[in-house]
């Protein structure tokens, strides 16, 4: 029965189940079908968070908020203040929630779903006390095991270190997409803080309209600016992507008989970008990893959202962590401009400050003696525990 199960699930059902040790670690957001294969296999379930403890938390609190009447939200209702998703009811308002919530389908499947948390012995998630710890009380009351073991790619480079190895940003790439290099040599000809890195990750997509009022908002701010346009990131019309656009051709039409700053790319080693001192800013969609990343370069964004807990990380970048600012649901040229010169001039000093010192709070729990690190070590004694296998030797935690 459980070989079945297993085959019935969807990749949308199931993002990650890997069954190792006598355990199931499952996606934490769409694991439904994984959760029901572990137990009938009588395996135990610990949850893996690839996104944030705040967008988990609003995604938790969406069964609440259907039987409350206030979901699927209504257009009148996107400025308003949500009620019902503790530790966000002063910020948090209903255009905030994750994307999802606009669709009355998925809303109504998640809130069928998110009870899930409650049965998992754990919550494994990408993100670090003293960043979210306020939500992190509040997962705390469905799910009290948790381990925040941020940032993931942080700690994995310490632990290298410490055990004399090294990651390459080649080596850690696994991009479909070709990375152009070159994009450092023309970084290293660039002015301190006087780029902006803009790329919508991976997945996101958008009208042309929408990419050229990106670009002219760009080319109008006069900042030099790194623009990440990969295949597949516009529709051929609404209701299709083109997966095999021809960006010579729409990089060359954008050009045509205006002058800018600007350089083109299909993808790049985004760590290194972010990690260059000539980088100052990041338009970005807003991905967990992205905002992790950009935060340890220490680097402020401006994000326009695209999907799932984007909507909730965009607030938390401009209302609690103040580290940028939010664009969601507007893709307009002067918008654009003004917020380019906003984070690469006049409110530059202010977003620094606020992200050097969560930089050097993420810095501190991926160390030694930080949180992080701790409850890496905390999470793999747990796993040897509940399959009763020895300890793993002390020499060895750091591989």
């Amino acid at each position: 029965m459980a070989s079945k199960t297993i085959s019935d699930c969807s990749d949308v059902d199931v993002v990650v189940c890997w069954l190792f040790l006598g355990l199931a670690i499952v996606d934490r957001v769409l694991a439904v079908s994984a959760t029901e294969v572990a137990d009938e296999l009588r395996i135990p379930i610990m949850q893996f968070s690839v996104i944030n403890a705040c967008g988990g938390w609003a995604i938790t609190s969406i069964r609440y908020l259907v039987e409350t009447g206030q979901l699927p939200i209504r257009e009148e209702d996107m400025d308003k203040l949500v009620t019902g998703v503790s530790g966000m009811e002063s910020f948090l308002r209903f255009r905030d929630l994750p994307g999802f919530c606009r669709d009355r389908q998925l809303t109504q499947s998640l809130a069928q779903s998110s009870h899930i948390i409650n049965r998992a012995q754990g919550l494994i998630i990408n993100t670090f006390e003293e960043l979210e710890g306020p939500i992190l009380a509040h997962i705390r009351t469905r799910c009290p095991n948790i381990y925040s073991i941020g940032p993931m790619h942080t700690l994995l480079e310490l632990k290298l270190k410490l055990t004399n190895k090294q990651l390459s940003y080649q080596s850690n790439s696994n991009s479909v997409f070709q990375t152009d290099r070159n994009c450092m040599t023309w970084l290293d000809a660039q002015p301190l803080n006087s780029v902006i890195y803009v790329s919508f990750g991976s997945v996101s997509v958008m009208t042309r309209d929408q990419l050229l009022e990106f670009w002219y908002g760009l080319v109008n701010s006069k900042k030099r600016f790194l623009f990440v346009i990969r295949p597949g990131l516009l529709y051929k019309d609404d209701n299709e992507v083109d997966g095999n656009n021809n960006n010579n051709n729409i990089v060359a039409d954008l050009m045509e008989g205006k002058e800018y700053r600007g350089r083109v790319v299909e993808w790049t080693p985004q760590e290194e970008v972010l990690e260059h001192p000539a980088v100052g800013g990041f338009l970005t969609q807003g991905g967990w990893n992205s905002t992790l990343e950009s935060i340890i370069a220490g680097v402020p964004m401006i994000c326009w959202p695209c999907q799932a807990e984007q909507y909730v990380t965009s607030r938390y970048v401009s209302e609690v962590w103040k580290i940028g600012m939010d664009m969601k649901d507007v893709c307009d040229r002067n918008i654009v401009e003004k917020m380019v010169n906003d984070v690469m001039g006049e409110r530059r000093d202010e977003f620094v400050r606020a992200i050097d010192e969560i930089r050097r709070m993420a810095i501190e729990c991926v160390g030694e003696e930080g949180s992080s690190y701790s409850n890496f070590d905390r999470l793999v004694e747990d796993i040897y525990k509940i399959n009763n296998k020895p300890s793993m030797p002390s020499e060895t935690r750091t591989d």
